[in-house]
């Protein structure tokens, strides 16, 4: 029984978090991420039970936004929701609305998650691209270094030669400010319109800051990159229009 309370409440705080992440361009938005892993044999049941908790918000005209991330790789079924924060203090706040509709997630979402992990990150605004409002899919790499400074100090060098020379950044960068030991450190998330989107060539981060600033440094920056990171992943999402708002 404990369980499930801890799953209900993360997922009512998940599902609060205000404003929807393509709509935020704030300097230092705060990304409010779960993470759920759907039971074997269940995903049909946790899709219509977000939609009834979805349509129960509605009626009781709830004001919050969400975003509804479907994982397409990786072990079992996980969805991702995601709400964005200007600052901190939005923690404090209690949505009423949302409390309306506790049973219907109690009856028809908890039943069917294995498991929920929470996260908060920071964006980094001086690296980062806007969201394109027709994206339905993301490609997100996850970093774990152990040096953060020398790690951005990388990403930004980079980040400002792409930019000086495509003139915008290629993603939306985050710095994690919260989570358990399976939180990475850093992710940048690649926003695209279609899967045929992959197969454009395009240069690669390193041949970009080379030309920008010569072979010796751009060896040097590979060095600094490969000294402090630890390990690296990705994954690519598909945004859940029907289960968003």
């Amino acid at each position: 029984m404990k369980t499930i309370k801890i799953m209900l409440t993360t997922f009512i705080v998940a599902i609060l978090s205000s404003n929807m992440l393509v709509a935020q361009e704030n300097k230092g938005t705060l990304l409010n991420m779960t993470e759920f892993t759907i039971k074997p044999g269940h995903n049909a049941q946790f899709r219509e039970g977000v939609k009834k908790w979805k349509e129960c918000y509605m009626e009781n005209e709830g004001e919050n936004n969400w975003n509804m991330w479907r994982r397409d790789q990786g072990e079992g079924t996980v969805y991702v929701m995601t709400g964005s924060m200007p600052n901190w203090a939005e923690m404090d706040k209690e949505d009423e609305k949302g409390k309306a509709c506790y049973l219907t997630a109690l009856n028809f979402i908890i039943p069917h998650i294995e498991k929920a992990d929470n996260s908060v990150a920071q964006r980094m605004p001086n690296i980062s691209r806007t969201f394109p409002d027709d994206a339905k899919y993301v490609r997100v790499t996850f970093y774990n270094v152990s040096n953060g400074n020398t790690f951005e100090e990388v990403i930004n060098d980079v980040s400002k030669a792409i930019k000086d020379k495509e003139g915008t950044p290629r993603g939306m960068w985050y710095d994690s400010q919260l989570g358990g030991p399976s939180t990475a450190d850093y992710f940048v998330s690649m926003p695209f319109k279609k899967y045929a989107d992959l197969d454009i060539s395009k240069d690669s981060p390193r041949k970009v800051y080379t030309n920008a600033v010569g072979q010796e440094k751009s060896d040097e920056m590979v060095a600094k990159w490969y000294s402090t990171v630890k390990d690296s992943w990705s994954y690519t999402y598909t945004l859940e229009s029907e289960l968003s708002n």
